[in-house]
């Protein structure tokens, strides 16, 4: 099992470019289209489960995410579709009672596209990513604009990567963003 840990904060375009004009290591640009699936009983979002097909430049990667504070369990997996993907989640680790959780059936709710430019920065005891995010979040008919900058542990502990965060967010004025995209995209759904 991979381990995720992530901080979120909030950002406007602008401050994407200026924080992206000061950042040294090697970028790339991601364009991204995430549906995200529930029974529909909702039984995964109950647990916190998030079970997603991602295209990351036209490439399906299928992820389940557990959740863990801002550690989150996280099993990936290259597949076209989300029922293909379940077991092989499985097999690469995930809980196995994600069997039994979907035996009902898995519908797309909600999702988002946006574009990622992916920057790893290398410093003296670790690597993170630092993905700035513009586009929409979806879900049911309604849509909403998303901005947002992550800094994700790659390499080094969970200590390096809230130092960077915090130094980051101090010298941007960066406010947190509390809720995943996930989160966001379900209260569309779910008109809250």
């Amino acid at each position: 099992m991979a381990v995720e840990y992530e901080l979120k904060f909030q950002a406007s375009e602008a401050l994407q470019q200026a924080i992206a004009a000061k950042l040294p290591g090697p970028r790339q640009q991601i364009a991204m289209e995430t549906t995200y699936y529930d029974t529909p009983t909702g039984r995964l979002s109950a647990l916190r489960y998030t079970l997603r097909r991602r295209l990351e430049n036209g490439v399906s990667v299928c992820t389940l995410k557990t959740p863990a504070g801002q550690a989150r369990g996280e099993w990936e997996v290259g597949c076209e579709d989300i029922w293909t993907a379940i077991p092989l989640l499985i097999a690469a680790g995930a809980p196995a009672h994600l069997e039994e959780l979907t035996r009902e059936g898995v519908i797309p709710i909600c999702g988002a596209r946006f574009t990622r430019t992916a920057i790893t920065v290398t410093l003296t005891d670790g690597v993170v990513e630092v993905a700035l995010d513009i586009g929409f979040l979806l879900g049911g008919s309604r849509k909403l604009p998303l901005c947002e900058i992550e800094v994700e542990l790659k390499e080094g502990t969970e200590a390096l990567c809230d130092r960077f965060a915090q130094e980051l967010a101090a010298r941007y004025a960066l406010t947190p963003e509390p809720e995943s995209k996930f989160a966001r995209a379900l209260k569309l759904y779910r008109g809250d």
